[in-house]
């Protein structure tokens, strides 16, 4: 059994933290809110003091917090935890933050003689009740293969990323993808019911197609990421379908401002020569302006 600091016990942390107790572990937790760590007396987990207090004397020091200043904060303010965690402890920092911030902090903690790994999470609050997040490490192998039995309490599916701060990175790309689809489905669904059809019907419909599949798992594999732009459907006619979609929006009054960037995207493309390959071939233009190919 280990003893397990964690500090940040919010909406995600609470049900991370108590899936470790249910681990079999001892877990000390702080957070700001005293009363969310005394929600949490019932699963025979310690109140701490302090981000300190929650640090003395751990195997494993876990954060999970808003944000980037939190994190510095815990680690290095007034009641600070790096002042008296371990040497011979582990920190895995579970927060979303930025990865310059991880890489500070990442190297002071190995100034420090510690080691760290990043380990943000992805999926929803009812994975990390059920303990089914999804966990973006990053760190070096011998550091994530230590973290792997704690991590295994809170989520089904770890996937080393790379060196620490590499976590970080990927969640941030993820996030980006996600948050970004979450307008584009708003505004198909809008523009769906603007024009007369069931919005639950254009759901179903869309699950039927890349639409609703995504990119990911459909078109990529099997074109552009082989290497393969003969077109399937080509980004000249994708242009042409997107602006049917833009125009209808347009009649409609209804809202496409994704829609219209992607539009700008497609144009590059075009203009780079493109307009006849498969549609995918966005990514490879996209590649191109990045500087990576």
């Amino acid at each position: 059994m280990s003893t397990v600091g964690f500090i940040g016990v919010g909406t995600m942390g609470a049900p991370m933290a108590r899936n470790v107790a249910k681990g079999g572990h001892r877990v000390k937790a702080f957070d700001l809110d005293l009363a969310a760590v005394d929600g949490l007396a019932d699963a025979g987990i310690e109140r701490a003091s302090s981000a300190a207090d929650a640090a003395r004397d751990v195997d494993i020091l876990i954060t999970m917090l808003p944000n980037s200043s939190h994190v510095e904060q815990a680690a290095f303010g007034a009641g600070g935890f790096a002042a008296v965690l371990p040497r011979s402890a582990l920190y895995i920092d579970m927060s979303t933050i930025a990865p310059a911030t991880t890489d500070a902090i990442a190297a002071r903690m190995a100034e420090a003689g510690i080691a760290m790994v990043d380990a943000p999470v992805g999926r929803q609050q009812s994975h990390a009740v059920a303990g089914k997040l999804l966990i973006m490490a990053g760190g070096a192998a011998e550091h994530v293969e230590r973290a792997r039995a704690i991590l295994s309490l809170m989520g089904d599916t770890i996937i080393h990323c790379g060196a620490v701060g590499t976590g970080s990175r990927m969640k941030i790309v993820n996030n980006y993808m996600s948050i970004a689809l979450n307008s584009l489905a708003a505004e198909a669904l809008v523009l769906a019911e603007r024009s007369g059809l069931d919005p639950d019907l254009a759901r179903q419909v869309m699950l039927g197609t890349v639409a609703g599949q995504g990119h990911f798992g459909t078109t990529y594999p099997a074109k552009v990421l082989r290497g393969d732009l003969a077109p399937g459907f080509m980004i000249d006619l994708a242009m042409k379908d997107l602006r049917l979609a833009l125009d209808l929006a347009e009649s409609l009054n209804a809202p496409a401002e994704t829609g219209t960037a992607a539009q700008t995207a497609y144009e590059s493309a075009r203009s780079a020569g493109r307009g006849r390959e498969d549609w995918t071939a966005v990514y490879a233009a996209t590649r191109r302006r990045a500087g990576l190919g």
